[in-house]
């Protein structure tokens, strides 16, 4: 069997520098500030709190 390597996701890829500043990719959580909330098809959850924002169609 041929090995695939799988591409490891870290937290870099949540983040962006331009002109020397931070910026974060993800929406963080109202709740719990510093965590991240995660990307869901109609809903937004964070993993710490269950907060949950559900996506509406415009």
């Amino acid at each position: 069997m041929a090995d695939k390597k799988k591409e490891k996701k870290g937290v870099w890829t949540y983040y962006k520098i331009e002109d020397g500043k931070l910026h974060r990719l993800k929406k963080q959580s109202p709740k719990n500030p510093g965590a991240f909330m995660a990307e869901h098809k109609n809903r937004r959850v964070c993993g710490k709190t269950q907060y949950t924002e559900f996506k509406t169609k415009e």
